[in-house]
């Protein structure tokens, strides 16, 4: 829905404008990702065989300790990562490994964000102010 406005709890990161990829799936970096051609290999992952590459992801939750959170560095570094990353609930590790990365991060709505925002929406991520648009 254009013009719709979400208020998350906690953000970090610059804002950003550009075109999403939602499902009610989890993500680790780890286990979901194929690092090095950029998409989503997990073939049970509901975003199995997409680019994230440039993408704002919305997801469930976040998996994963350390080794996703360092993966996030590495993926940025390459030039091979999302634009940001929005979920319904992340762990402490990933926000930091995202903070480190440089990738604007969002998370915990009042509502389901992924029921909510459907993949190919224009979104404009505001952390500053908390919230993300669809526009």
């Amino acid at each position: 829905m254009s013009g719709k406005i979400y208020k998350a709890k906690h953000a970090q990161g610059e804002s950003i404008e550009g075109v999403c990829l939602s499902a009610s799936d989890g993500f680790s970096a780890r286990y979901d990702l194929d690092r090095l051609k950029g998409v989503f290999s997990r073939p049970s992952h509901q975003l199995f065989g997409q680019s994230y590459k440039d993408k704002i992801l919305v997801l469930d939750a976040a998996k994963g300790g350390v080794a996703s959170a360092w993966m996030l560095y590495e993926m940025k570094s390459r030039d091979l990562c999302p634009l940001a990353i929005i979920f319904n609930a992340v762990n402490p590790i990933l926000a930091q490994g995202a903070a480190h990365a440089g990738i604007p991060m969002l998370s915990g709505f009042d509502i389901d964000i992924t029921k909510e925002i459907s993949s190919g929406a224009r979104l404009r991520i505001n952390p500053a102010a908390s919230t993300v648009e669809v526009i």
